[in-house]
């Protein structure tokens, strides 16, 4: 059938409607849209009828379980960043915007304040049940929303399901941990993880690091994304099925060994019926044939956790979900095949206020017809490749006893008025049975994954090694290996680190660039040396680029422990991104005597090498920084104009301190990239961290915008059009850009930003308006500067 034919069946169809409605066609559609989509029915019989049935939730509470499930859950967020920040953070949070909501009332109603989660330690994180609604019905109200969202934005904070902050907290993180995050997308409890190696500030380089891992290669850039607001030099994210995530290998001393982690964290995909409460699909959805499918991926995947645990790490294994099929089933089958090696941790002392149920010992199997199953031996033959022995309970009461399931954590949605979740802490004490053969020894270890078998063994300190035993191949076949092999080894003496060859690529994705080590020698490193007059202790060989051929335009930095990694398993992972941005490229800077200019992400790790460089400003003078584009250097105090005087021009570190004479001035030290000019100073800061900066210094950064008020839209419009044209930025692709933002919509589940409202942006009346001087400033350093937003393009 042709396209008219169609239109002409269409056409007629809709006379054919409209003559039985008696001419009313358009006012029953009207009626229709009117009606919107049906609501979800909170009910599901099923469900309650396996939950009963199971017993998990204590006689007399089934009622307020229920009821709780039904309950919208409440917003969470946890302050971020470094421990000053968050203090002062969270010291603007309470003294600020709190305090303006105490006795607020909206439509006749008090509104509910904020409260912190009793067991979340110093008081960072907190919940609300200010729905969106509310939100807009009161300018104290907004103006805290859009506080909330512009410091997600920046990092600051992070929006996530209170529940889901257990397991990081659990994992009893220090700096010196090398951590593996088996599923980490979206990446909250990741952040969580890079803020515990970063708890010492004066370190900018922790011996620790984390591998972010996930298996959905869209949903490795938004982890990419969240990672990068927390500035660290000590995280790489990669793309791998976590089942079956290679072993990796480090050089130490000379000498391969295979890499186990001081800490895993092994949040699995489950049902996740314990998210009810904000998945409300999970309703009409839930049966137990969810659990049932997932159990055996789930328990692979713990299984590939422990294995590359170190001895006496400690593996945190965790679900949204309720079901014992998918908790105490995986942790039951775990202990008992690991023969003694791992245990369940003891951590009831952990976490003080938590409220708690411990893990159930006995439980059955429902089929998805609603059929009872309570021992492997009732399986009928029909569904023995559904159903596995391993999703039964242990019937030896010995080993059930020796197990100490109770051990594990349910949290259950009525006690604390939060989602479902499940926690497992496992310890490791011993090798896996099925890795103590006994390895053979190699003088060096062949580079290849694809036809090799890999088995570890203790080794004289304590760490293991790989062997690889061959397949047998013809002799075409291993000529190509050795040839490979030898192309491997050259690329690594370059201090290249290329994507895994394409063969090898099971995971389908975008091409990465490789990352490149900056030779020792290398003549671009010794002006960038001189300039800024770095520390010999510099880890120069820690910088890396993107690109193999022509300019570099953007310099990264990794810790020293990630560098080992990446030489020694680049055939092996698929990379997605790794490394701070520290210098980018500004070809006007050449004549300066530098041609690389610093970046702000960067810049708390490289401060403590410069010695050049380096102004002190009072707080006058950042927020003069921070609110207008290009200030002449007679604005600025006396002080910070001596120093400016006698240095060449080019990039600069500008340095706040805060003065303990002063408590009522911003407490935390503050570092910001700048430009000094022949007339003027400027910042080179995102458009957020600025606004966050003002924020903490006391200036009122957001104002309710109101329809009639047009003049303060066009204001609003200039200012922020203004503030982009100043900020640095960032280095993420665009194609990384536009997947983020796609799913940032499609994903709810711990998605650390709130959607953005079109919130009315502007610096109040009392910061010296940007309109002339601006302009001013900006013809006298715009040949200084002119390649600065080129330089700002990743390569």
């Amino acid at each position: 059938m042709g396209r008219r034919a169609r239109d002409r069946r269409r056409q007629q169809q809709r006379q054919e409607r409209g003559g039985d409605s008696g001419g009313g066609g358009g006012l029953g559609d009207q009626a229709g849209w009117a009606g919107g989509y049906p609501e979800i029915v909170k009910e599901n019989e099923l469900f309650e009828r396996y939950y009963r049935e199971l017993g998990i939730v204590p006689d007399g509470e089934w009622g307020d379980f229920m009821a709780a499930l039904r309950e919208p859950l409440p917003a969470t967020l946890r302050i971020t960043g470094y421990r000053s920040h968050a203090r002062e953070i969270l010291h603007c949070l309470k003294e600020k915007y709190f305090k303006e909501l105490e006795d607020l009332e909206v439509d006749g109603q008090k509104v509910e304040m904020p409260q912190s989660l009793s067991w979340y330690p110093e008081e960072l994180a907190w919940h609300t049940n200010l729905s969106r609604k509310i939100l807009r019905k009161s300018p104290q109200l907004e103006k805290f929303h859009q506080f909330l969202v512009s410091e997600t934005e920046c990092g600051n904070i992070s929006r996530q399901e209170a529940v889901s902050m257990i397991p990081p907290l659990l994992l009893n993180v220090n700096p010196h941990h090398k951590i593996l995050d088996m599923c980490a997308a979206p990446g909250s409890k990741t952040a969580q993880l890079i803020e515990m190696l970063h708890a010492d500030m004066n370190d900018p380089f922790p011996k620790g690091f984390v591998i972010a891992n996930d298996v959905d290669n869209k949903r490795c850039y938004l982890l990419v994304h969240q990672a990068k607001r927390l500035n660290s030099p000590c995280i790489m994210v990669v793309n791998h099925d976590a089942s079956s995530i290679p072993y990796l290998q480090i050089d130490v001393d000379g000498r391969k060994e295979v890499l186990f982690y001081d800490r895993i964290l092994c949040d699995v995909p489950c049902s996740g019926d314990g998210t009810m409460r904000k998945n409300i699909d999970v309703w009409k959805k839930w049966t137990t044939q969810n659990s049932l499918q997932l159990h055996g991926l789930q328990l692979r995947i713990a299984t590939r956790g422990v294995e590359q645990l170190a001895e006496g790490g400690r593996m945190v294994y965790s679900t949204c979900s309720l079901n014992p099929i998918e908790n105490e089933a995986v942790i039951a089958s775990l202990l008992e095949k690991s023969q003694g090696a791992l245990e369940l941790a003891d951590v009831s002392s952990e976490l003080p206020g938590l409220k708690r149920m411990p893990g159930v010992t006995k439980w059955k199997v429902m089929l998805k017809d609603g059929q009872w199953l309570e021992e492997w031996k009732d399986v009928p033959s029909n569904r023995q490749t559904q159903i596995r022995p391993t999703m039964f309970p242990v019937k030896d009461e010995e080993k059930l006893k020796a197990m100490n399931l109770e051990r594990c954590l349910r949290i259950l949605p009525h006690h604390q008025n939060t989602g479902g979740f499940f926690v497992a802490v496992l310890i490791k004490k011993s090798p896996m049975p099925w890795n103590k053969r006994q390895p053979k020894v190699h003088q060096k270890l062949p580079q290849r994954t694809g036809d090799a078998e890999v088995t570890a063994a203790n080794s004289d300190n304590g760490s293991e090694r790989i062997t690889e035993e061959p397949l047998d191949e013809n002799e075409e076949s291993k000529k190509k290996q050795e040839l490979q092999n030898s192309d491997t080894e050259q690329s690594k003496k370059e201090g290249v680190c290329g994507p895994p060859p394409s063969k090898k690529m099971k995971l389908f994705g975008f091409k990465e660039d490789p990352f490149v080590f900056l030779p020792e020698d290398d003549p671009l490193f010794l002006p960038i040396q001189k300039f800024y007059a770095l520390d010999p202790s510099f880890p120069k060989m820690n910088l890396l680029t993107r690109t193999q051929e022509g300019k570099k335009r953007q310099l990264y930095m990794v810790s020293k422990e990630l560098r080992n990694v990446l030489l020694n398993n680049s055939e092996k992972m698929k990379v997605i991104n790794t490394g701070i941005k520290v210098w980018s490229r500004n070809s006007d800077g050449e004549q300066f005597g530098c041609a690389f200019r610093l970046a702000q992400e960067g810049i708390y790790t490289l401060y403590p090498f410069i010695h050049a460089r380096i102004i002190n400003v009072c707080i006058e003078d950042v927020k003069i920084l921070l609110t207008q584009e290009n200030p002449f250097l007679s604005k600025f105090s006396s002080e910070t104009q001596k120093k400016v005087k006698d240095m060449a021009m080019g990039s600069i570190v500008l340095k706040y301190d805060p003065d303990p004479a002063k408590p009522d001035d911003l407490q935390c030290p503050i570092l910001l990239c700048g430009w000094q000019g022949k007339t003027s100073l400027r910042a080179f800061v995102p458009r957020n961290e600025r606004l966050h900066y003002l924020r903490m210094m006391g200036v009122e950064v957001f104002k309710a915008k109101r329809k009639d008020e047009e003049s303060e839209s066009k204001t609003e419009e200039e200012v922020q059009h203004r503030l982009a044209q100043i900020e640095e930025g960032m280095d993420v692709e665009n194609k990384e850009h536009d997947l983020v933002t796609k799913m940032e919509a499609e994903i709810g589940e711990e998605s650390s930003h709130s959607p953005v409202e079109n919130s009315a942006m502007e610096v109040e009346n009392k910061i010296e308006d940007l309109d002339q001087s601006g302009k001013n400033a900006n013809s006298h350093v715009i040949q200084e500067s002119k390649d600065t937003d080129r330089s700002n393009v990743k390569d």
